[in-house]
Parts: structure tokens; sequence; C-alpha cells
């Protein structure tokens, strides 16, 4: 998942729920598991310049509250509802995988509602009527189910915002730990979190991170992403068995 710049919350959780846990707490475990993982291959990606910050900072503030209100109101849906949602959500993110990703060339034409950025030798502009409203209902899903929402931010920001696929990976990483982060103190906060279950994981996790970073700078990610369509889908089939037999 650090390789193409998404959490892998859409495997946490399916999986925690197949070994017990209990669909709010590996909600907020696997959000635990994301901020861990992400930290790790964010380093890997800022030591390569493909991690653009100030990109970062405009898009994810957004992204954060909606993660906030998503976990901390979780508990008004039941465990049962959750799942068909982060099953619709898996679907979802398994269809915007598979679309053909085109990056768009800035013009240099300045347009209203735009901010441009030049940035690891590449221009482009970032629709912000498109991209802060977006990112909010993004996060607000995403702290639901317990993901990080990495799966919609990288189609987002290259389908919609133009940025390369390289740079969006790499800043998608950072997003990914601050939604998490948002998405885990609003769980955290109802009394979610068990230590037991996440520290253990979260330090393989943080293995995972480091490795996935190293081979993604040397990877071009499009060619990943056929495979983690495939596998999305499948964690989406599996969840929502998972509903209907509960």
């Amino acid at each position: 998942m650090s390789m193409v710049g998404r959490g892998g919350g859409n495997f946490y959780v399916p999986i925690l729920v197949f070994l017990g846990l209990e669909i709010h707490q590996a909600a907020t475990t696997a959000q635990f598991i994301l901020i861990a993982a992400a930290v790790a291959s964010a380093l890997i990606y800022n030591k390569h310049r493909t991690l653009d910050w100030k990109l970062a900072l405009l898009i994810e503030p957004p992204t954060n509250i909606g993660a906030f209100i998503g976990g901390y109101y979780s508990h008004v849906f039941t465990g049962t509802t959750l799942k068909f949602i982060f099953s619709g959500l898996l679907v979802l993110a398994s269809l915007f995988m598979l679309r053909p990703v085109r990056e768009k060339a800035y013009d240099g034409v300045k347009k209203k509602g735009y901010w441009y950025r030049e940035f690891g030798g590449y221009r482009y502009a970032v629709p912000l009527w498109v991209a802060v409203p977006v990112t909010f209902c993004t996060g607000l899903a995403a702290g639901l189910a317990g993901v990080s929402g990495g799966s919609f931010k990288i189609p987002l920001m290259v389908l919609a915002c133009g940025v390369p696929m390289r740079i969006a990976v790499g800043t998608s990483s950072a997003m990914v730990a601050a939604t998490a982060t948002s998405g885990f103190i609003g769980h955290a906060l109802r009394g979610d979190f068990n230590p037991e279950w996440a520290i253990p994981i979260a330090a393989a996790a943080v293995v995972g991170g480091l490795l996935g970073g190293r081979l993604s700078v040397k990877t071009d990610p499009d060619k990943l992403k056929l495979v983690f369509a495939g596998t999305t889908m499948l964690a989406a089939v599996f969840m929502f068995a998972n509903a209907l037999m509960t």
C-alpha cells in the first residue's frame, strides 16, 4: 500500500474483523496502523522530493475535519451498516484504480479558483473549488470506515487536479498519516482503541512502510494499479459477505 501512496485500511479492517475484532475497534486499530506505516513511507518520499508539503497542507485540512467528524460519529451506525458502507467505498476505490490515468500538463494560462504550483520539476494547477469539498467528503467517509482515503485522494489529485502521478503518490503518504490521525482521535475518544492489537501490528507496518517507500521511488506506480484494484475488490466482497452473515 505504501508503494502507491495508499494507507491499506481497506485491508487492515476486514482482516482485523475476520480475526475477531469488533468493527469499531478494528477501524480504530487500522487507523493507528495507518499512521505508523504512512509516516515511515513519507520519510522516504520526502527524501526523494516526491512529497509536496504545500500541496498536502492546502487540501488536507478539510480532509482532517471530515475524518474527525466521521470517526467521532461512527457509533451512529451499527457495525453491519458500517461494513456495507465500507464495501461500497472499496468498490469505488477499485473502479478509480482501474480508470486510466492521464497526467494533465499545465498550459501556463492562469484562471480564477486555481492554485498554481511548481515542484520536483513539474508544473500543475489545482482547482480549489473541486479539491476542498471533495477532500472533506473523502475524509468524512474515511473516518466512518476507519480507512485513510488514499484510494480516493490519488485519483482526485491526478484526474481532477492535474498533479503528476509520482508527486501524488508521495504527497498522499503524508495526507494518509494526517487523515488517519484525525479519524483515530475521533474513534479513540469513544473508547475504541485496543493497544494490545494495535501496537505490535503497527511496528510491523513501519517496516512495510519503509520498504514500500524505497521500492516506490524505483517503480512506476501505474504498473501496480491493476493488482491493487483486484485485491481491493476482493476486500470489498469479503466485507460485504461478512456483513450479510452478521
